[in-house]
This record gives structure tokens, C-alpha cells and sequence, in this order.
């Protein structure tokens, strides 16, 4: 088993805004897994409020053995081992299951999505994210993402309504929200909430702290859109808490430490009765591809990396009537440019 990383600048098409932040690119690390001739290739997406940095994430590989790892890999006891070496760092514990998922669905000639027995049809239309901007660049951007059939817009400031219209002027796609965590008064909160539902929103991801489980369940029992727990679901353990809180939860592979433990949170939500959503960070069309993979297991999708960026180390993946198209290439389905 032999392992090969190096870290990439991931630029943005614009500056990336939301409620406490704004950057123009995010630190990426780029995975290669190789075993008997064939490679399996994953990334990390550093995105800030992680954590993780292309340095945490050098101190971490430093530490990792996988000499004694044969396939058919056994994902548990990989997952059990990369926790043993560190209780955090899930950016690139993402990358080195996405790398071995693929590594695996090349080894046995089949593609990665057939081990969760995903249905391709199932596929959900994929939201296109615009940051907090001024009303003539969310218009131009806008216009970039028309082959999405849904608008995700940040909000969390004090113009949320104002970007709202801005949208409205121009556009009647149904809309996601997502708030950060930027609301502070649930009362307020929910006041934003019954506005925004007769904006023809559908739903709204984490409109409280993640450390306020009151507040967001004061709000969730009173809302007549979704509310989606984000930031407050991180890893397998944080599924059980999130019912009664939130209606749903959004599931990111950069947050799960990849794809084995991004499944067993689709499902335990499932199971749960939550509504499941598949997000994304700063991503190539590797850690899309990975998500993808995953997406028809789940009721809404936000998978735009490839999109929101401009220079993506590899070729786009196919995308046909606001959806992902999967393949039966062995793998990911990732190809190179």
C-alpha cells in the first residue's frame, strides 16, 4: 500500500461569504492510494471553521500505517484506527476512505455507488450556493449557475432580506437557505423563518449556535419549512442528538470522515425520522463524485463545488437536468483532464 498527498489551492470563482467569514480559495490535499497497480484518489477540503490545515493534516498522515490493510478493505476497523490515531482531523480521514473507496471499486471492477445500493435514479437536483454579496454580483452569479434548477443563499447578516428580493427580481427557482448559525434571537428567528417561507423557501439549515439546541428546537416545532441541523452534526455520535432538535440533518463527507461513516449517518437519520440532506465544501470533482455516490440515499442535495471554483484538477462530472450523472466506471468515476 503505498500513499501519496500533496496540498492544492482550490480558488473560488468569487469571494465566498457567509455569515462570520469571507475567503477567495480554500487549502485542499489531494490523496492517492495505490495498491498492485491501481490507484484510488480522495481529497481533504480545509475549509476554516474545521479546524484543519494543510499542516494538521502533513501531522496526521505522518502518523498513519497502512501496511496492514488488504482488501476488500474492512471501512470500520479503518475508521476505528484513524480515530485511534487522532479524535479529530475528519478532513483528511475523508480523504483517505474516499481514496480507498475508490481504490476498492477499481480493484473489483465496480463503481463506488453500488456498495450503498444507490439507485441512479434517485439522483436529487444539486442546489447552486451565491454567497453574501451586493445585489448586481448575486444577479451575476445567478446567471452562472442557471443549469441549477434550486438557489442556496447564505444569510446570517443584517440584509437577509434585501439579498432575498435581490433574488426574487430575477429568479423563481425554489430556494435553500442557510443561516450559520448568524441568528441570535430565536423570536427574531422565527419571524425570518414565516418571511422566508412566503419567499418559496424549502428549507433552512442551522439558523441558531450549534451549541443551542433550545433554540433551534423552539424554532424547528414552530417552522412550516425544514430546518436542517449543519455545523451541530459532525460525526455518527451527533445523529441521535440531533432528533427533536431539527427536522433533518445535512450529512458532509468532510465532516463524517468519508463515505462509510457518511452512509451510517444517512441512514441512522432514516431511522431516526430525519430528513437527510448531502452537502459539500470547497470541493473538486473528487469529493463530488464521493457525495454523489451517496446523494440518492438522501431527500436534498447541495453538491456545487465543481461549479463554484476555477481550477479544478479534474474533468467536471457529467450533469444533466439540475442532477449528478453516475456511471459505471470502476471507482469514483473521476477523470483527469
Amino acid at each position: 500500500m503505498k500513499i501519496n498527498y500533496k496540498p492544492f489551492e482550490l480558488n473560488l470563482r468569487h469571494p465566498f461569504t457567509i455569515a462570520k467569514f469571507s475567503r477567495t480559495s480554500t487549502p485542499i490535499m489531494l490523496m492517492e492510494i495505490s495498491y498492485e497497480g491501481f490507484t484510488g484518489f480522495g481529497e481533504a477540503s480545509m475549509v476554516p471553521y474545521m479546524g484543519e490545515s494543510i499542516e494538521t493534516a502533513n501531522a496526521f498522515m505522518a502518523k498513519v500505517d497502512l501496511s496492514w490493510l488488504k482488501p476488500p478493505f474492512d471501512f470500520d476497523e479503518l475508521i476505528a484506527y484513524l480515530d485511534s490515531l487522532a479524535t479529530g482531523n475528519p478532513n483528511i480521514k475523508a480523504a483517505i476512505d474516499i481514496a480507498l473507496h475508490d481504490l476498492q471499486g477499481k480493484i473489483e471492477q465496480r463503481a463506488c455507488y453500488r456498495y450503498f445500493g444507490t439507485d441512479p435514479s434517485k439522483m436529487p437536483p444539486t442546489s447552486y450556493t451565491l454567497g453574501i454579496d451586493t445585489p448586481e454580483v448575486l444577479i451575476r452569479k445567478i446567471k452562472e449557475g442557471e443549469n441549477c434548477h434550486i438557489i442556496k443563499v447564505k444569510l446570517g447578516r443584517d440584509n437577509d432580506k434585501e439579498l432575498i428580493n435581490t433574488i426574487r427580481s430575477v429568479s423563481d427557482k425554489p430556494l435553500y437557505v442557510d443561516a450559520n448559525q448568524g441568528w441570535i434571537d430565536r423570536q427574531q428567528g422565527l419571524d425570518m423563518v414565516l418571511w422566508l417561507h412566503e419567499q418559496g423557501v424549502v428549507l433552512i439549515e442551522q439558523p441558531m449556535a450549534k451549541d443551542d439546541p433550545d433554540s433551534n428546537a423552539w424554532i424547528t416545532e414552530r417552522s412550516p419549512v425544514a430546518i436542517v441541523g449543519d455545523e451541530s452534526v459532525q460525526r455518527f455520535a451527533d445523529v441521535e442528538k440531533a432528533k427533536g432538535v431539527y427536522h433533518g440533518i445535512n450529512m458532509k463527507l468532510m465532516k463524517s470522515a468519508g463515505m462509510h461513516e457518511g452512509y451510517r449517518i444517512i441512514m441512522k437519520a432514516k431511522e431516526l425520522g430525519l430528513k437527510t440532506m448531502i452537502g459539500c465544501m470547497s470541493e473538486t470533482s473528487c469529493g463530488t463524485l464521493a457525495a454523489a455516490a451517496l446523494a440518492p440515499l438522501c431527500d436534498w442535495a447541495d453538491l456545487d463545488g465543481p461549479f463554484l471554483t476555477s481550477n479544478n484538477p479534474y474533468k467536471d462530472p457529467e450533469f444533466k437536468d439540475g442532477k449528478w450523472i453516475l456511471s459505471d466506471i470502476p471507482g469514483l468515476g473521476l477523470i483527469k483532464p
